[in-house]
């Protein structure tokens, strides 16, 4: 900052390359760059968290079917998996199941990255909810 010729108030002092058309240009270029690798980061994380949601509701299914655990038991893991994670969201009992319900609905393992991944997990929970039909799901 400098002060102005009175001695008054103080003005920010400029360089000449902050007007010039290169210096605009390659901030917008630089912010064009960053934004599009947060949201690439954004949908990778989205990705994993499909993936991870996939492969937790495929294991509760196969234990259920395998040793014969009821309902109660998403409501005992949402239960530690909260005290183990606190503050992080999605282990309700409510998304266990839905997590479940994932598996379930697509239970080949090769699907996952190619098709249901692609999609955030919002987008699958209502597709589980409003669509019953695979083939209907698939497209």
């Amino acid at each position: 900052m400098v002060r102005d010729q009175d001695g008054g108030r103080e003005i920010k002092a400029t360089a000449a390359w902050e007007h010039s058309a290169s210096y605009r240009q390659f901030l917008t270029d630089l912010k064009l760059r960053i934004r599009a690798a947060q949201t690439r980061a954004a949908f990778a994380v989205s990705r994993e968290l499909v993936s991870l949601y996939w492969s937790i509701g495929r294991d509760i299914l196969s234990r259920q079917q395998a040793e014969g655990w009821g309902a109660k038991i998403i409501d005992r893991l949402a239960h530690d998996l909260q005290n183990e994670f606190p503050g992080t969201e999605g282990f309700s009992p409510r998304n266990l199941k839905y997590m479940r319900s994932l598996a379930e609905a697509w239970p080949e393992p090769e699907i996952v990255p190619q098709l249901v991944a692609l999609l955030p997990w919002g987008h699958q929970r209502v597709l589980l909810d409003r669509i019953k039909d695979r083939p209907t799901r698939e497209w």
